[in-house]
């Protein structure tokens, strides 16, 4: 398929293309960092800086301490080194609206036999807590937006509440970090996973934030690589582009937030112009900028998105031999099987254009009447 035959790309909460100034990064990481970066001669210093030139780009995104940044193969590992490193035999806390990479690991500690409490969410997608909840759990778990629904959960909030119960608390920023402000001593969080390839970086990188003096046991043993948390020695090219990732979002993140959250609000007010009874998930909370879901009537999400190949997006919903299931997050909400079934996610990004998303409603609207009919 050629590049001006290709669909236009509406899934950045799922991956995003590299950025230019990440693959020159990159680039220059394999030409000059090649040596060990646990080497003391030339070669393995140069390594070494351009790992800690990285370190400290991602700690100035989040407002951390270089120190307090550990590098991880990405935000499923960073998640499960949070859930499964941190001690204490209390209740491990999530909620209903997790990605998998945080309610997988916390179902494998409830196999071997930890308590594991699920917090649900109120009909815009917020998580719901209050103090008994927290009472007796030695960590609480909750992502900071969804990257489902786009909805910013009140991790502030919970922080407090988890402090006063006397829990750590974790949060997967995988979607929020370089789209919206992310401070962990506003968010008051002790641990904070990031993924690079959300945010314009490689795959196969990430990092987790872990408060200066915040114990943490590591998933594998090894040598003393990353404070002895994340043995084995370090992926120098994906962690300079992780770096080179955060100081491009970092520099960009007002003004690309307030452009796409004015590309958003067009979409969504396109698509209900011609759309009776088109439902926004997450309406009325806090959202990421670049994220819509929105639920079609009829509950004909994934048909829609077979009928419009030119458009790459997600439907809510999944399909498993021949049954359609709807989205447990959408569900979790409080809506029904049969709406949440109508759920497409549109996830903007850096290269979408007011045309773009004129093309993308005609394409849908269009699709839409063909299935109606």
């Amino acid at each position: 398929m050629s590049p001006s035959d290709a669909p236009l790309y509406f899934d950045h909460n799922a991956t995003t293309p590299l950025h230019a100034e990440v693959r020159a990064a990159m680039v220059a990481a394999m030409d000059e960092g090649w040596g060990n970066p646990s080497s003391g001669h030339a070669f393995g210093r140069r390594a070494r800086a351009l790992i800690d030139g990285a370190r400290a780009e991602v700690a100035a995104l989040i407002g951390a301490s270089p120190d307090e940044i550990v590098f991880t193969s990405g935000g499923t590992e960073a998640n499960n080194l949070a859930l499964h490193g941190t001690p204490g035999d209390g209740a491990i806390v999530i909620s209903a609206l997790e990605h998998p990479a945080t309610s997988a690991p916390g179902e494998a500690l409830g196999r071997r036999g930890r308590e594991v409490r699920t917090l649900g969410g109120d009909g815009r997608g917020q998580v719901i807590f209050d103090e008994a909840a927290l009472a007796g759990a030695s960590l609480v778990s909750v992502m900071h937006a969804n990257n489902e629904t786009g909805v910013i959960q009140p991790i502030a909030a919970l922080a407090e509440a988890a402090e006063r119960a006397g829990a750590r608390l974790h949060t997967d920023a995988a979607q929020t970090a370089g789209k919206v402000p992310v401070d962990v001593d506003s968010l008051g969080v002790d641990l904070l996973s990031i993924a690079g390839h959300k945010l314009y970086g490689p795959k196969g990188v990430g990092a987790l934030y872990v408060r200066r003096g915040v114990p943490l046991e590591p998933l594998v043993r090894g040598a003393g690589h990353e404070r002895g948390l994340r043995p084995g020695t370090e992926n120098v090219i994906g962690i300079a582009g992780l770096g080179a990732a955060c100081r491009v979002a970092a520099r960009d993140l007002e003004a690309e937030g307030a452009r796409l959250a004015a590309l958003r609000d067009t979409l969504e007010r396109s698509l209900r112009a011609h759309v009776p009874g088109l439902a926004v998930n997450g309406e009325g909370a806090p959202r990421l900028p670049n994220t819509s879901s929105v639920r079609f009537p009829g509950g004909l999400g994934r048909a829609l998105l077979e009928a419009t190949p030119g458009l790459a997006a997600s439907a809510g919903s999944a399909c498993h031999e021949g049954a359609e299931t709807a989205s447990r997050v959408i569900r979790a909400m409080g809506v029904p099987e049969d709406q949440a079934l109508g759920t497409v996610r549109l996830s903007l990004g850096r290269g979408t254009s007011d045309r773009d998303v004129a093309d993308a409603v005609a394409l849908l609207l269009a699709a839409y009447a063909r299935l109606r009919r």
